[in-house]
């Protein structure tokens, strides 16, 4: 069953996507900074961000100091639009962890061209993507943002069963309960494009591998777009950070 924000069905599933999101700064986010903060490491973790009426995909990023920014998708995917907030350009962080920067890029903004130049531009080298492109598309997707920005690529995408799903809802895919709805593909990538780990289906799981991080300098020795590969005589990118609320006052 296909349902859309209009119909019954459609405000349920809102009410339920609403009610299952996270606050920021909420108890959730809290309880994941407690946990980088012990084990002294860097997270990116995809989540639903609430704020008021609205909801927002985003990336959100821990470190040892704990909660340290987001990152909001900028633009909806297909019937994404129909529920989802849009970011701007106030919410493009790059996290200096000392030994790489790393940025984020949820699911189909790492198809906008202009998107990825910009993050490039920050320097990015552990290059996150969360995502529910389960295709095979997806994986020549993540070895072109390596080979193109000369970063680590890493791709945590989803793995759902219909079982894992409320009994009232009826996925196009069929009600068996085993029946694979999104089908993984996680990836770890290096910055010439050779798969490190994954990508990883059948199952949830979890990928890991160790990066020499001398392979960025390697890799940016004969291309860097933003850098000594770019033209900005000819090409020019105007990237406005800025915040842009809805209401302000004086």
């Amino acid at each position: 069953m296909t349902v859309g924000s209009r119909t019954p069905a459609g405000r349920d599933l809102f009410r339920r996507c609403h009610a299952a999101a996270v606050e920021i700064p909420g108890p959730e986010v809290e309880a994941l900074s407690a946990v980088t903060r012990e084990l002294g490491c860097h997270v990116v973790v995809g989540a639903v961000e609430r704020q008021g009426g609205t909801l927002y995909c985003v990336a959100l990023f821990f470190g040892p100091d704990g909660y340290l920014g987001l990152h909001r998708k900028l633009m909806p995917t297909a019937a994404e639009r129909y529920l989802w907030g849009q970011g701007d350009g106030s919410t493009l962080p790059t996290v200096d962890t000392g030994s790489a920067r790393l940025g984020a890029a949820i699911c189909w903004e790492n198809y906008m061209p202009l998107f990825r130049t910009a993050m490039y531009a920050k320097g990015v080298d552990l290059w996150c993507a969360p995502t529910v492109d389960d295709r095979d598309a997806w994986q020549a997707t993540m070895r072109h943002i390596a080979l193109e920005g000369r970063c680590f690529v890493l791709s945590a995408n989803q793995y759902l069963r219909r079982d894992a799903l409320p009994a009232d809802l009826h996925p196009i895919q069929g009600d068996e309960a085993d029946t694979v709805l999104i089908g993984g593909g996680s990836v770890i990538v290096s910055p010439l494009g050779e798969v490190l780990a994954g990508p990883l289906r059948d199952g949830e799981g979890i990928l890991t591998t160790e990066l020499d991080l001398d392979d960025l300098t390697r890799a940016r020795f004969d291309l860097d777009t933003t850098g000594h590969y770019a033209r900005p005589d000819i090409f020019t990118l105007h990237v406005d950070e800025s915040p842009h609320p809805t209401v302000t006052a004086r």
